[in-house]
């Protein structure tokens, strides 16, 4: 931009006098912003964020295509969202979609992406939020893995898990069709690699309703048993509070959530001892 460090400090420095705070703690060797100077850099940062959206929007105009940017797991864009992206590419034909991803648990901030996927309980839900879905586990693994592990003389079966994770998720469902001690034991750091190996026939492992079920749908991966889990957290569509959503994010975030909801349906059907809908509508979701 043609400007010098020392310019930058001089007017950095004209602003604390107009201002009359510091904005910055000088030391030797470093500079740490104060109190103030945090709340001036999140106001610019937001300043630009909105600017930067603007910028994009008018260019999507021009081009006539509009891009989203979503914050979800590696798991649900391998294992629910790339099996349909051609459904959506068809249905929303000027819309490309960016991921910004994470391979363990999802959390943090969706202010820099048009929309995130967060799960929540009730006295997190600050933010602006759509409910998606209940937390649902269920047992899966492949046809072929049931047929000869989960019999009464099968083999043990492997359960596959997550490395380093604090929750035992094995412990959600009261009951496994063989002891726990006998279990062989396979574990990954990233959960759609706990699929992957599933679908490959390696063993079986905890599926997250909102992920395993384009699989389950199709029949790739079928429950272990009828058990079926509500955790009590909820899986939200959440959006950031500094810009509103634009139709094209709004539109992306509607067709998830009715993908969503066939699945459901088409599950409901497939496997009623289950009682998936049911279980939805005692956590309040809306499948009308």
């Amino acid at each position: 931009m043609g400007v010098t460090q020392p310019a930058v400090s001089r007017m950095l420095s004209l602003l604390e006098e107009h201002l009359q705070v510091k904005l910055f703690e000088r030391s030797a060797g470093r500079t740490l912003l104060t109190e103030e100077g945090e709340i001036l850099y999140r106001g610019v940062k937001d300043g630009f964020q909105r600017i930067e959206s603007s910028l994009q929007e008018i260019a999507a105009r021009r081009s006539g295509m509009e891009t989203v940017t979503l914050s979800v797991s590696t798991a649900f864009t391998t294992h629910w969202l790339m099996p349909r992206m051609h459904r959506l590419q068809t249905q929303l034909p000027n819309v490309d979609i960016r991921f910004q991803l994470m391979s363990g648990a999802i959390s943090g901030s969706v202010e820099d992406v048009d929309f995130g996927m967060r799960f929540m309980s009730g006295e997190d839900l600050s933010q602006g939020a759509e409910l998606l879905i209940p937390e649902l586990l269920v047992l899966v693994c492949s046809p072929e893995y049931k047929d000869t592990h989960f019999t009464a003389q099968g083999e043990p079966p492997t359960y596959i898990g997550l490395t380093d994770n604090r929750t035992n998720w094995l412990d959600y469902f009261s009951s496994v069709d063989c002891p726990t001690s006998a279990l062989h034991s396979l574990e990954f750091t990233d959960y759609a690699v706990v699929l992957q190996a599933a679908l490959l026939g390696q063993g079986f492992a905890v599926g997250w309703m909102n992920i395993v079920s384009n699989w389950l749908c199709n029949g790739a991966l079928v429950p272990v048993n009828s058990e079926l889990v509500a955790t009590g957290r909820l899986c939200h569509i959440t959006f950031p509070r500094t810009k509103p959503l634009s139709p094209a994010a709004r539109r992306v975030k509607d067709w998830i959530i009715a993908e969503t909801h066939a699945d459901i349906a088409l599950l409901n059907e497939r496997f009623p001892e289950l009682n998936i809908t049911e279980t939805c509508r005692r956590h309040n979701l809306d499948l009308s």
